[in-house]
């Protein structure tokens, strides 16, 4: 049987809807679910429709260009769509929207949207393993593959500036590093730890990091080039590492690698698991952004990773990448 007549036998998209819980909100006084939490439940989204599709176990490899355009509140309903774009030998690009809608009113607004890459995996082996091709059926889907195709240029752009950066401690830059175990609770389908907890804990130390430095409430606007290069096993050693970059007039960049392995081998042998970048602002009581306050590069390697934030946004300008999702009509309401 061909993959095509295969893949003709699956649905290519999946939709999970639950309703947000005071646990979700990660901090006291926060109008909103943290965006760590926004992109654990993306990442659950995106392997149901990926393991769906390639019948098979499935690792997230990138994740990029998420705009958190508004907080999500606790009691509401949320839906998180995810939906094939197109496929490569073993990978799966898959287009995510998070809406959510007050349950009195039954009006679903966007949150965020973004792409997520799949690779499907032997479980024998753990290779790489061919998928069914995704052959477009009409005009939505054929726009959707052409908005994914749009992106690949711009990926492989941020994937090459970021892997060209060393960090070092030569760096006077705020920074936090969280240091913990994986515990089996955090444990996805495959026994390692699922990717969305992973990116969990970067926005957890991205978030930190920034209130710390700025004094006030921050919240994740942003978040790009997220990069898995390793998996993360249950019982490793956990090092979350977030620093400022740059700031903007309310902008806080910040650039975090998450690291583990065994920690028997002590802390110099974790290896780079995800890299990711993070924007925050601060906001008010009232949730109204408010200035950033600044932060002064001194080293040289503070001065080039300033630089190199400039350049991850200018290429963001640059490709002007193709719209993944349509507006949404003036009222969707719940069925």
């Amino acid at each position: 049987m061909s993959n095509t007549r295969v893949a003709a036998e699956r649905s290519p998209s999946v939709t999970l809807r639950f309703m947000a819980s005071p646990t979700d909100v990660l901090h006291h006084g926060a109008q909103g679910v943290s965006g760590g939490r926004v992109l654990e439940w993306i990442d659950k989204a995106a392997y149901a429709c990926a393991a769906q599709w390639s019948a098979t176990y499935c690792v997230t490899a990138y994740v990029g260009h998420i705009h958190f355009t508004r907080p999500i509140p606790s009691g509401h309903i949320v839906e998180v769509r995810s939906r094939i774009a197109m496929t490569g030998r073993s990978s799966m690009h898959i287009v995510n929207e998070v809406l959510s809608a007050d349950p009195r009113e039954g009006v679903f607004t966007r949150a965020c949207d973004c792409l997520v890459v799949f690779v499907a995996k032997d479980p024998g082996t753990g290779k790489s393993m061919a998928v069914p091709t995704f052959v477009p059926t009409n005009d939505e889907e054929r726009r959707v593959a052409d908005a994914a195709k749009s992106r690949i240029g711009l990926r492989q752009a941020i994937e090459s500036e970021m892997e060209a950066q060393t960090y070092t401690d030569d760096s006077t830059a705020p920074r936090i590093v969280h240091r913990f175990m994986a515990k089996p609770t955090d444990v996805n389908w495959g026994g390692n730890v699922h990717g969305g907890t992973a990116m969990e804990w970067i926005d957890e130390a991205g978030l930190a990091c920034t209130m710390e430095w700025s004094g006030e409430r921050t919240v994740a606007v942003y978040a790009g080039g997220i990069r898995f290069y390793h998996p993360v096993h249950i019982g490793d050693l956990i090092e979350v590492d977030a620093r400022i970059t740059r700031t903007d007039s309310r902008s806080i960049h910040t650039s975090v690698h998450l690291r583990a392995g065994d920690p028997r081998g002590g802390r110099e042998n974790l290896k780079d698991a995800i890299h990711a970048t993070f924007t925050y602002i601060g906001i008010d009581i009232d949730g109204n952004p408010l200035p950033a306050r600044h932060f002064t590069p001194v080293t040289e390697e503070d001065k080039r990773l300033w630089e190199h934030t400039q350049t991850l946004k200018d290429l963001r300008g640059q490709y002007e990448p193709v719209p993944l999702v349509k507006p949404l009509p003036p009222a969707q309401r719940t069925s």
